[in-house]
């Protein structure tokens, strides 16, 4: 992941409701949606920052570890002031860059359309059926 390609302000802004719902046509399917996509950056920058950190363990104790691990310290701080998960999250939601699928809405449509064919089949049946039994009489 590739934290520097995030161009999001820092603190929280207030937006407008209606940009959540637009592409899910719900806006607690979009929250659900953000939290997760939230979830995942947030791993992968504590993943990162652990490799990061990783670098700089020592197996010696010594007085001067504070001097020692300044470069340490200014790692942890670069990752402090990123912007949180959520609002990388939401600016990438806002760019169009998050792909979004509900797997049982797609059952849903999936089924609807079984439903309609076979519905579509009983009908031409009846047709057909009533066709026979008026060429009879």
């Amino acid at each position: 992941m590739d934290i520097k390609k995030y161009k999001t302000t820092s603190t929280t802004i207030t937006r407008d409701v209606r940009q959540f719902d637009a592409e899910t046509g719900n806006i607690y399917e979009t929250v659900a949606m953000l939290a997760k996509r939230s979830n995942q950056i947030s791993t992968d920058m504590k993943r990162e920052l652990n490799k990061k950190i990783e670098e700089f363990v020592s197996t010696t104790d010594s007085v001067d570890e504070f001097f020692e691990n300044r470069e340490q310290i200014e790692v942890v701080r670069y990752y402090e002031q990123l912007p949180k998960p959520t609002l990388i999250a939401i600016q990438e939601y806002l760019n169009g860059e998050l792909y979004y699928r509900n797997p049982d809405k797609e059952r849903m449509v999936h089924l609807n359309e079984k439903i309609d064919d076979m519905i579509e089949e009983a009908v031409e049946q009846r047709e057909t059926v009533a066709v026979g039994e008026k060429n009879e009489k």
